[in-house]
Order: C-alpha cells, then sequence, then structure tokens
C-alpha cells in the first residue's frame, strides 16, 4: 500500500477525532488568544508528541488484535453500538445551545510544550479510538502492520491532529462570535461523521457473516 496514501488515511481519521471540542483544542485556542500563536502552537507540538506514542501503541494494539478475530468480531459490534448512540445523540438530542467551556487554571511556569505533553498523555481516549479505525483500515485492506506503514500512518495522525488544533487557534475568535450557530452545526457534523463510521462498521460486520 502507497505510504502516501497512509499517511493522508491517518491524517483524516486524527482530524476527525479532533474536530469535537474539547480540553486540548480548546486550551490551544484559549493559550493562542491571551499569549500569542506561537505559544499556542507549541503548546499543539507538544500534544502531538504524544499523539505520536499513543497512535503507535494502538497500532501496535490493534495489529495484535489481528492476530485474533474472535476479540475483533466482538469489538466491532460494541463499537457499532456506541457510534449509533453517539450519531443519534448528536444529531437528535444534543442542545442547541452550548455548554460554557471551563477554562482549566493552569498555575504552573512551566513551557507551553510540557503542558501540552501533560494533557495530552492524560487524554487516552486516542488510544482506543485509533485502535478501532486501524483495524477497521486494515479489514478493508487500506492498511498493512508493516513497521513502514505504521510509521507512515502515526505520522499522518500527529500532522491531522496538529493541522486540527490550528485551525482552532486560528478560527477561534469566529467560533467564539457564533457560537450557536457552531455548536448546531458542529452536532451535525459529528452526528455526520459517526454516522458514516456506524455504517462502514455495519457493513464490515455484515460481510464478515
Amino acid at each position: 500500500m502507497d505510504i502516501t496514501f497512509i499517511f493522508f488515511l491517518g491524517l483524516f481519521i486524527a482530524l476527525v477525532g479532533v474536530i469535537p471540542p474539547g480540553l486540548l483544542n480548546m486550551t490551544a485556542a484559549k493559550i493562542s488568544l491571551k499569549e500569542g500563536h506561537s505559544r499556542g502552537i507549541v503548546f499543539s507540538i507538544g500534544v502531538c508528541v504524544i499523539v505520536i506514542a499513543q497512535t503507535y501503541i494502538a497500532a501496535i494494539f490493534a495489529r495484535y488484535l489481528s492476530n485474533h478475530p474472535e476479540v475483533i468480531d466482538i469489538l466491532q459490534r460494541v463499537a457499532l453500538v456506541i457510534f449509533i448512540l453517539i450519531t443519534i445523540y448528536f444529531l437528535f438530542i444534543a442542545k442547541k445551545q452550548p455548554k460554557q467551556q471551563i477554562e482549566p487554571k493552569i498555575r504552573s511556569k512551566h513551557s507551553r510544550f510540557f503542558q501540552g505533553l501533560f494533557l495530552s498523555s492524560i487524554n487516552v481516549f486516542p488510544i482506543p479510538y485509533q485502535a478501532y479505525m486501524t483495524i477497521t483500515l486494515a479489514s478493508f485492506g487500506w492498511l498493512k502492520f508493516d513497521q513502514i506503514s505504521i510509521i507512515s500512518y502515526v505520522a499522518g495522525a500527529a500532522s491531522g491532529t496538529f493541522v486540527m488544533l490550528y485551525m482552532y487557534i486560528f478560527f477561534f475568535d469566529k467560533i467564539k462570535q457564533k457560537t450557536f450557530t457552531s455548536q448546531r452545526s458542529m452536532n451535525y457534523i459529528i452526528g455526520g461523521i459517526t454516522g458514516v463510521i456506524s455504517i462502514i462498521t455495519l457493513i464490515n460486520i455484515i460481510k464478515e457473516l
């Protein structure tokens, strides 16, 4: 498989994973607003260093699971239910009025780079997310678990994370000024993405029956 294609797969999947407003992207945006773009970017680089490690661990775990198809079958069915529930929530249930974001009060004078390392390290969601997505990609034949492919995918995931964090940094002023519209659109975007993932997962399960 072309490593460039694998790189962009990792980039796209990481972009999707970082779209929802959360601690990392909102912190990057707020640091940028208060202290300048350069410090927000330094924070984002720290985040991406941990993402590299997390994605690599997820790929290795996925490679192990690929040799145990009975475990994959169970995980796929669990993931399908979870993604369907998330889709229903964001498309039909999620409140249109956004919740007030609570800014983390971090008083440390250490580098924003190390702050990015720390906050990213306590955010373990990328590991199960990337493990599931790499297994799914492998099931379609789009990803092999050789070392070069894994490294290419990990590089893409780190790049995708950085791109989305930078987009939050760059567009945060506009998002703040149009909070209601942005939140409503974000709900539909997230619901649509998880809906597509649900369909792909369902197709994959049906194919294996």
